[in-house]
């Protein structure tokens, strides 16, 4: 197979420049033509030809910011799936897709998938050449979809699933928004009144002498750090974030990690939550869409971020492979709560395990919702507490030696 660059006009009448693999230049021809372009010029490529295709796409140099975003992907899943669904050719489809969207990395992958797909690959093995676009969740939906001929009912469940997903992170991420806020600001103020006003105390009380309370010269030990030494405590922070990474490679350190956050109290049941919503979902979605058990355990595994609960669905796998059911190990790792093990083994014992993983998945993130509001009708009033103390600290640190003043200035100190 032979690489030719050619160059065209667009439904829009603009030349664009490209590069593409064909058999033979006839063969070439046709498949630009059914991309949705006019040819006007197809050779034989060059290194710089392919180097120039990189950059220049739709006859403009691309420059964008960022990589890919799980929102593109999902809503490119769901207008995909409208689209075959009314009757629309794949690579028609993905053509649309293409060039509906403005210069960004999905664009370009999603050029990639359509050049693969015209050379003979299935959409399943072209999706799998970018596995930071589409992990192996979305590779093997799609794959069981093509094979069962129901490739626009697999893309509307994964749009399901994918949406379902992201409002979970959005009502998360939402809740989080206002302590953070406060924390960040207050932060701020205490970070001022030491760099700021602090040193002008200090240098006040120098200028009377005498001996200072003790929580007074802590306070002005704090404020010069911050004022000259302020760095180290950046350094101090990165170092810590890459010493936490680099622990977290090594297996046992973090299944011990993973270990110790499941009995931490409040944070253990909220990552337990997570993990069973999850679990559920994933493999719920997988098995509807017609993935074998064995390779739908595989793939959610790979879904579950922590370590304890990735074993329990090991052991789950192993268990199935040998022939017994999901909900026995499910009960024996103790992890997962009593109340999906019996409704797994209810769903088991009816063949309807998909639908009740479902209702599973459904339950446990209301679950989460309420987990998270709850921690945080915890935290706003230990952040008041906490901040109220150190403003108050900084406060009673500034005025103690005010009240001794007096006795310096007239000597009898």
């Amino acid at each position: 197979m032979s690489k030719f660059a050619y160059k065209a006009l667009n439904k829009e009448g603009k030349e664009i420049f490209g590069v593409i693999e064909s058999d033979s230049q006839a063969l070439a021809i046709n498949d630009i033509r059914s991309m949705g372009f006019y040819p006007t010029q197809v050779r034989d490529a060059r290194k710089s030809d392919e180097r120039r295709a990189r950059k220049e796409k739709g006859g403009l140099s691309e420059f964008y910011i960022g990589g890919l975003k799980q929102k593109q992907i999902m809503i490119m899943t769901r207008q995909l799936a409208t689209l075959i669904d009314a009757g629309l050719p794949l690579l028609r489809s993905l053509n649309v897709l293409i060039l509906q969207q403005k210069p960004c990395k999905l664009r370009d992958v999603l050029r990639d998938v359509s050049a693969d797909i015209q050379q003979g690959s299935t959409f399943a093995e072209a999706l799998g050449k970018h596995p930071k676009a589409f992990d192996r969740l979305y590779v093997n939906m799609v794959r069981a979809g093509e094979v069962g001929g129901m490739l626009e009912v697999v893309l509307n469940r994964l749009a399901v699933f994918m949406e379902r997903r992201q409002a979970l992170k959005r009502k998360v991420r939402g809740a989080l928004i206002y302590p953070i806020a406060v924390i960040v600001i207050a932060s701020c103020i205490v970070g001022f009144l030491l760099v700021k006003v602090v040193p002008v105390f200090a240098d006040v009380f120098a200028d009377f002498g005498g001996e200072l309370p003790a929580p007074t010269r802590f306070l002005m030990a704090a404020g010069e750090f911050m004022q000259y030494s302020w760095w180290l405590l950046l350094l101090i922070a990165n170092s810590s974030i890459i010493g936490i990474k680099l622990l977290g490679k090594s297996k046992y350190i973090k299944s011990a990690m993973d270990r110790v956050i499941l009995k931490v109290p409040l944070v253990g049941d909220l990552v337990t939550k997570v993990a069973v919503a999850r679990f559920a979902r994933t493999l719920g979605t997988l098995i509807t869409s017609g993935v074998p058990i064995l390779q739908a355990l595989k793939i959610t595994k790979e879904t579950i971020g922590n370590e304890v609960i990735q074993n329990a669905v090991q052991n789950v796998h192993d268990s199935i492979k040998e022939g017994e059911t999901i909900a026995a190990p499910l009960d024996e790792s103790k992890v997962f709560p009593a109340m999906v093990v019996n409704m797994i083994d209810v769903g088991e014992e009816m063949g309807s395990l998909d639908a009740m993983l479902m209702k599973v998945a459904d339950i446990y993130d209301a679950e989460v919702e309420a987990a998270v509001e709850g921690m945080l009708a915890l935290m706003e009033p230990m952040i008041i507490i906490v901040l109220g103390g150190v403003i108050g600290f900084i406060v009673i640190s500034l005025y103690l030696p005010i009240f001794s003043l007096g006795d310096v200035v007239s000597g009898n100190k």
